[in-house]
Parts: structure tokens; sequence; C-alpha cells
């Protein structure tokens, strides 16, 4: 079986210590390819030394809605420039979108910030991977704006209700299902019951929001088997059946990663 993590920080402090390993236990659980989106200008080299020196990770390139505030005009101009040097080949355009989970200060930057990393993404012909928190009425304005029926990305650790996925799907979005998949009680088990497998993706998300039963520990790519089980679990599908479809559904998201 191989798995491919669509979304995973692994070049974030947090595993400085042991990333050799990690990998390791990812290719051996069979996740042979990981995707990892970096979040703001700093995060931009650790991420691309991570992929330079494992070959089994892909970079995105964007500006993480939580990293936009006053500057992020400035700031976008520069990850602009460094995408479009071609130094690197990167897969998709993320993570983007819009956060108000915690704090609406910056909601207009954030959602003008968001459409303009969309509109990179028509024009350069790139996937996106989109975060939305408490803002699925921002993003879908924001969608609405750029005069487009259908496109390219996975709205990343979807966690929004089943008229919200079937939305999404109609636009062509891609749904990424994560470790909260696992969580006791968790209300995305019946949204993805009622989804077909060819609109999901895997990830983890990591270091965060590992499945059960590391919930509160440190994430790492290969639990997303955890995930696939679970998933498996709710399809009432083999688990080697989630590995191949979730697999070929980021293929073809992703066909920079099968390079």
């Amino acid at each position: 079986m191989q798995f491919v993590d669509t979304h995973s920080h692994l070049y974030e402090p947090e595993f400085d210590e042991d990333l050799g390993q990690v990998i390791l236990r990812a290719i051996h659980d069979g996740v042979y390819k990981i995707i990892l989106p970096n979040v703001d200008l700093q995060t931009i080299e650790p991420m691309l030394a991570t992929v330079g020196k494992y070959k089994n990770c892909y970079p995105m390139i964007g500006l993480h809605p939580t990293s936009v505030n006053t500057d992020y005009m400035s700031v976008l101009e520069k990850i602009y420039t460094f995408m479009t040097e071609k130094k690197h080949s990167f897969c998709a355009i993320g993570e983007i979108g819009v956060d108000l989970y915690w704090d609406k200060t910056f909601r207009e930057e954030q959602m003008k910030a968001f459409c303009e990393q969309m509109y990179w993404s028509l024009n350069l012909d790139l996937p996106v991977a989109i975060h939305s928190r408490k803002a699925f009425d921002e993003i879908f304005l924001c969608l609405k704006k750029l005069n487009k029926k259908t496109f390219q990305g996975v709205f990343h650790c979807f966690g929004g209700d089943l008229n919200q996925a079937e939305k999404l799907i109609e636009m062509g979005f891609k749904l990424g299902i994560g470790g909260v998949l696992t969580f006791k009680n968790a209300s995305l088990v019946e949204v993805v019951r009622k989804i077909d497998l060819k609109h999901i993706v895997l990830e983890t998300d990591s270091p965060y929001l590992a499945p059960v039963p590391f919930r509160g520990k440190r994430n790492e790519s290969a639990y997303i088997v955890n995930i696939a089980r679970k998933l498996a679990e709710i399809k009432q599908l083999p688990l080697e059946t989630i590995a191949f479809e979730t697999t070929k559904n980021a293929l073809e998201l992703f066909p920079k990663i099968n390079a």
C-alpha cells in the first residue's frame, strides 16, 4: 500500500532532533510522498532545505492567513518573486486562505491576500491548499469574485458541514481529511460517510492534530495510516482501497509530485 500525505509541516522545530527517523517511519508505513506547505517568508528556506534533503518531500509556497498583517502586500511580492524565479518547482500554492477563529483584526487583509494568491493559482495553473477556519462565507465570497466555476485545489483540514462539502466538491475541490476524523464524537464522520471517496485526499498537518491513539502528542506523516484505517471503517472498505483511491486522487490533484 502507498499513501500520500498531502499536508505536513515537517520543517517545523518539533522535528529538529529526529526528522530522519520520522521520514523513515513514514516510508516504512507506506507514506511514499509528503507535501510541505510553508506559512510565511521565514519558513520558505527551512521547507526547501527539508525538500532538498528528502527526495520524497515536495514544496508548496504561499502566505498563511494567520501570517497576514498590514505589510501583506510586500510579503506577497517577495513570495511571488521567489516562486517565479524558477529555481524551485513548487507543486501548489499553499497554504492560503482565511482564518477568523482567534482574531478578526486583519479580516479584510486576509481576504485580499487570499484572492491575490488565487489569481496566482489561475495564472500559473497550480492547485491550491486552502485553510479555512470560521471563514467559509469569506472564502466563498473571494472565490465568487474570481468569476470561475471550477478550481484545482484542496480544502485542507476540512471541518465544515455536508452542504459546504457538497458546494466545494461542485466547485472542483478535494477535501483534505486528517486526524480530526478519528476524534471521539467528530461530526466529520457523518459528513465523510456521505461523500464519495473520489473527493477525498489524506493529510496529517504534522506536527498538529495527531489522530487517535496519539491525540495530544506530536503528529507525524506515518500516522496517516491511522486516519486511513478510520476512513476504511466509515466507508466499510478494505484499507488497500482507501490507500489506492486517496493516493490516486492526490496524484491527480498535484501532478508535479509525479515527476
